[in-house]
């Protein structure tokens, strides 16, 4: 039977949520073991497209470049990416499946194009994305964006451990935004804090005599999340995990993405760290656990 496959890896926000809409940088890291698989297979009836979903989209906007609109396919997909996350669920099934619709005629796509469908069926899904998902979704290294400036690639390479923990209740970012918006003066004292941190973490990185990264990195990532709570996008369950990872050796913690749900992640030094904080945060209520060097 004719099939194709695509797939695509996820992402996290390391630093730079919500002042990141406000003009300053943010900071995204790809997750490359943590993926998602989208397999095109041959049907009895065409395609049809529903507009509401992103992964439907994506494989029309695939069909429609490639003049295959009126072809008889379907589709399924397997992913280790949860949804309403931020680690870029959306962003990856549009990318695996323009990837398999490629595939599935046999024609290469390049990287430049790749972006550029994803971002149609991404912007058709979600009227105005700023393209960090999609970009970080497609890249190897970590990207740092600053909003109407654009992306650069930077190296982290710290020889630490991302344990990232999924706290098991849905992100809900549009409503976070709006919550940081309607604080209105009171939210540009800790947005600016915010995108000082980001600044700090770059400098840090790029300095080669720096010494004891790790910590001062972790550091900058509580400080982080103390300014996430001042604008009101932390939840009770994400604060108690970020405190069980500082409490169990972890070298900074905090939320990831537009928060009130979603994700902690957690900076340790070592594996052996690592994998404490990973037993401590299941023991605690996290549903998934993911650890990335980084």
């Amino acid at each position: 039977m004719k099939k194709g496959i695509g797939k695509a890896h996820s992402k996290i926000i390391l630093l730079g949520e919500h002042s990141v809409v406000y003009g300053y940088p943010a900071i995204a890291v790809p997750l490359k073991n943590i993926e998602i698989e989208c397999e095109i297979l041959e049907s009895k009836t065409n395609f049809c497209c529903n507009e509401n979903d992103t992964l439907s989209v994506a494989i029309f906007t695939a069909l429609k470049y490639l003049k295959k609109e009126k072809e008889k396919i379907k589709y399924s997909i397997k992913s280790e990416i949860p949804t309403k996350r931020g680690m870029g669920s959306s962003a990856a099934v549009s990318i695996a499946a323009v990837r398999a619709v490629f595939d599935y005629f046999n024609q290469k796509i390049e990287t430049d194009l790749l972006e550029k469908l994803v971002n149609v069926a991404e912007t058709t899904a979600h009227q105005n994305p700023s393209g960090l998902d999609a970009k970080t979704c497609l890249s190897e290294k970590p990207i740092k964006f600053i909003k109407n400036k654009g992306f650069s690639y930077i190296d982290i390479n710290l020889g630490a451990y991302l344990v990232i923990a999924d706290s098991g209740i849905y992100g809900n970012t549009r409503e976070a935004v709006e919550k940081v918006r309607n604080l209105g003066e009171n939210a540009k004292e800790p947005l600016k804090n915010l995108g000082e941190l980001t600044e700090k973490f770059e400098s840090l990185i790029k300095n080669k005599f720096e010494t004891e990264k790790v910590k001062k990195i972790g550091q900058i990532m509580t400080n982080a999340n103390d300014e996430l709570k001042k604008i009101g996008v932390t939840i009770e369950k994400t604060e108690m995990l970020v405190e069980k990872a500082l409490e169990n050796g972890a070298s900074g913690a905090k939320i990831s993405g537009g928060g009130l749900g979603g994700c902690i992640i957690a900076l340790c030094k070592s594996q052996k760290i690592a994998e404490k904080v990973k037993k401590i945060l299941i023991e605690n209520g996290a549903i998934n656990i993911w650890i990335e060097k980084i």
